[in-house]
């Protein structure tokens, strides 16, 4: 029988595939896929240096191997970039968050984890002073909000977030910066969120996206909750299933926490054992609507079923609060 769509993805996805043939895939359907899905960079990696091809077309291997390129020389023109221009701070808590840490820090190479923008955790207080700083480095004000600045010098996207939790959260996001570990190799004030707070804002942002979210988020999430076993970085530890849960109903998350660890379990069979201990305690009703509606669909790489009150269900996973308010 043929490779179906989810066999090719999760063959192509894994950082240890099995050697087997993917003669016969869907790679029509894959292909433009798995690019915009940020999955390119990986799956070619995996096919050429990993699986010798796998009995895929000449044009398949061609296209994947040329984002793979691209991926690479993108992000680290991107962070060497960011570190010329953030290197010289000292005396701040500048936090790095998503793609832009989790590219080496998750990922055996950084070019399997495309970073299209960087995104910066700060104190509310230090909003203008960094963007400030960051100016001097020619990054050029964009747009603005309450809680972000958007700088741009003309490659290169920055967002600095002064929260991401919203109003109400302020002890929790006080939390989340004195808890956050040093990402030295980017600068003395250049931090990452703790394994714990990483589950958690990954989760908070599928949620406030309504889960139209690249699926390389939920490569991200699947090596957070094994503990990013194929590297030796900050998160290549257990993740502490009981402090994420604590944290999960602080920041009152848990319907995002349960709704995540489920699409990765149903996703990847190798993390539904931690998927299954992190997975919050609902009600049946909560469950079933959950299961049918978001989680059944993306596990099984469909579309998540629009519905009345669609808005109402992304509030509800995302503790209320929609992504304006990060």
């Amino acid at each position: 029988m043929a490779p179906s769509l989810l066999d090719t993805f999760r063959v192509l996805a894994s950082f240890s595939p099995e050697r087997i043939s993917l003669r016969g895939a869907p790679w029509d359907a894959y292909t433009d896929w798995a690019v915009a899905q940020g999955l390119a960079p990986l799956a070619a990696y995996n096919l050429e240096y990993r699986l010798g091809g796998a009995g895929a077309p000449e044009w398949v291997r061609d296209r994947l191997l040329s984002v793979y390129q691209g991926s690479l020389n993108d992000n680290v023109m991107k962070l060497v970039n960011f570190k010329r221009a953030i290197g010289a701070l000292e005396g701040r808590r500048v936090v790095v968050l998503g793609a832009a840490s989790f590219a080496e820090a998750l990922f055996p190479h950084v070019a399997f984890r495309p970073v299209p923008d960087l995104d910066l955790l700060v104190a509310r207080m230090d909003l203008n002073p960094l963007a400030a700083f960051l100016a001097e480095a020619e990054f050029k004000p964009v747009s603005r909000s309450a809680r972000t600045r958007v700088l741009s010098d003309g490659r290169t996207q920055i967002t600095l977030h002064g929260g991401f939790l919203g109003a109400g959260f302020e002890t929790e996001e006080k939390g989340v910066l004195e808890r956050a570990m040093p990402m030295r190799a980017l600068g003395p004030s250049v931090y990452r969120l703790t394994a714990e707070d990483a589950v958690l804002s990954v989760v908070l942002g599928q949620a406030q996206g309504g889960y139209s979210v690249p699926y390389i988020e939920f490569v991200d999430l699947r090596e957070l909750l094994l503990g990013a076993p194929s590297t030796q970085g900050a998160y290549s530890h257990p993740l502490n299933v009981e402090l994420t849960q604590k944290l999960a109903a602080a920041w009152r998350i848990e319907r995002a926490l349960y709704t995540s660890t489920r699409i990765v379990a149903g996703l990847f069979p190798n993390a539904q054992t931690i998927a299954d201990r992190l997975t919050p305690k609902l009600r049946p009703a909560t469950r079933g609507l959950l299961d049918s509606l978001v989680v059944a669909p993306l596990a099984s790489l469909g579309r998540m079923r629009e519905i009345r009150g669609a808005e109402r269900l992304r509030r509800l996973l995302s503790g209320g609060r929609s992504a304006s308010t990060s």
